[in-house]
């Protein structure tokens, strides 16, 4: 493989290889004075680096999945772990929104700064300064004597994972630079994050019914550990690149969405007309609008406004927050579904909840297998069609008297679907970008997901309260849910151009 211009080139030293003249002389203590005339194919040899065996690949591959497979195993243990948490630590359906949506609003709020933050200072030094506060705040939360400590320690979770998220689709980029081979590795690498999503349900039970609701942190130290010594050993440094980091704009943004936040988590509880939640959403749309303001004048704007008049870049994000919005909603919803209104405990639900999430990683490997050659807005498209008419059928379907086998297999369609989703927009977003604008570009699809979770949990949570739960509310959310879907395949079918 030829180094591509402008890529990191790291040459590793030959060690043990030797010839047997340069033993001979080393043996006598000669040494020669001129090296030996090479010839043209040494030249060749020595100029063209061999490509990377499959083994380092596998090691790169797994060593970058570590980070998203630690914040996918939290995200889906607290869906299953929620209900125990609500009775261990006292905590109001709005409390409990809080424990989950702190994490995500924390996320969200700082993802696009972290992009910057990587292009200014390295990926690689940023994804190891986020690992270990990631893993620090674990430790936090494994301790946290009452609800407050444990939001605290979500909220710090999630800037964390702000940190080491972008930043490892950065490092993706540069290890894996050609296209083919990339989609190849995308759909791996997605398929090694989904079944560790899959696992999360069945792992949070079982953890929940047997050690308690505080081993779901301790969970992370080993994962968190790991992924700092292996990333220092086999992950190369790739060159930082001065950049801006405009704190007003990031300021901004962050009062929006947690005046959103506040807004949705405790409207249902206080009242949409309380004065709090009013003055939330005010502040909310004042922080918007300034956002939006800035970012049109500034020379350094948050978001990357060049990208976004590229046609496909701004729908795979329109289209990352849609799909976030209806996948981590709908699956907030059925963890406490599956607890309060079918009387599951932690253990069972988190096995019903596996076929739900299971078939993700075998779409995420049929689109390594066919995505290329069908092409990202066919197979985005197709399997956002396929995921909404899941949930349409389970809205229609949903009712006391409802067999758990055919719960499971709607469930598992619609998020077969799902598989399929995640990387082809991840695909259309990094061909749309280009490594030069790897950084921001991740950072930016992912603040645009993470938001979507973010809206999506806190909406869902609302929608639950607001229709009684149960199966009633259940039902309302999977409609939103099919709802969002629907809206996210229009965006991807008419958005993004073919030929990425």
């Amino acid at each position: 493989m030829i180094a591509e211009k402008g890529a990191p080139h790291v040459t590793a030293p030959d060690h043990g290889t030797a010839t047997h003249d340069q033993a001979h002389d080393q043996a006598h203590g000669q040494t020669r004075s001129r090296p030996r005339p090479r010839t043209q194919t040494q030249t060749q040899t020595q100029t063209l680096a061999p490509p990377p065996a499959p083994s380092r690949d596998g090691r790169q591959l797994l060593v970058l999945a570590l980070g998203f497979v630690m914040a996918s195993l939290d995200t889906g243990i607290m869906n299953v772990a929620a209900n125990e948490l609500r009775a261990r630590l006292g905590l109001t359906m709005s409390g409990l929104t809080w424990v989950v949506d702190g994490y995500v609003l924390a996320f969200a709020a700082l993802l696009l700064l972290a992009g910057s933050l990587a292009k200014r200072f390295g990926a690689r030094r940023i994804y190891l300064i986020g690992l270990a506060v990631f893993t620090a705040a674990s430790l936090l939360g494994a301790l946290a004597p009452n609800g407050g400590v444990l939001v605290a320690a979500r909220f710090v979770q999630g800037v964390g994972a702000a940190l080491f998220m972008p930043s490892s689709l950065s490092l993706l980029m540069h290890a894996f630079p050609e296209p083919a081979r990339r989609a190849k590795i995308l759909g791996i690498w997605s398929a090694v994050v989904s079944t560790s999503v899959g696992l999360a349900p069945t792992i949070g039970g079982v953890l929940v019914g047997t050690l308690g609701w505080r081993s779901i942190f301790l969970v992370n130290l080993p994962i968190g550990l790991a992924g700092l010594l292996l990333t220092r050993r086999f992950i190369a440094a790739v060159p930082a690149r001065g950049s801006a980091l405009g704190g007003s704009g990031h300021v901004l943004g962050l009062l929006a969405l947690g005046a959103l936040s506040y807004a949705l988590i405790e409207g249902p509880g206080m009242g949409w007309s309380a004065p709090f939640v009013l003055g939330a959403f005010t502040v909310a749309a004042v922080a918007l609008a300034g956002f939006v303001v800035r970012e049109r004048a500034a020379r350094t704007p948050v978001l990357p406004v060049s990208l976004f008049a590229d046609r496909s870049f701004a729908a795979a994000n329109v289209v990352g927050f849609l799909f976030n919005f209806a996948f981590y909603g709908a699956l907030f919803v059925l963890g406490l579904f599956l607890q309060t209104a079918r009387g599951a405990s932690p253990v069972t639900a988190g096995l019903q909840m596996l076929p739900a999430v299971l078939v993700i990683p075998f779409g995420n490997m049929l689109y390594a297998r066919f995505g290329l050659r069908v092409g990202n807005r066919t197979a985005l498209t197709a399997s956002l069609a396929l995921s909404a008419a899941g949930y349409v059928l389970l809205f229609l379907l949903l009712a006391p008297g409802l067999p758990y086998w055919v719960l499971a297999v709607v469930l598992a369609c619609a998020n077969f679907g799902s598989g399929i989703s995640s990387p082809a927009m991840t695909g259309v977003l990094m061909a749309a970008a280009g490594r030069e604008h790897a950084d921001i570009g991740s950072a930016t699809l992912n603040a645009n997901r993470q938001i979507g979770s973010l809206v999506g949990i806190a909406g869902m949570g609302a929608v639950l309260t607001g229709a009684g739960g149960g199966y009633q509310g259940a039902a309302c959310a999977f409609a939103l849910t099919a709802a969002a879907l629907v809206a996210a395949a229009v965006v991807g079918r008419l958005g993004i151009r073919t030929r990425v």
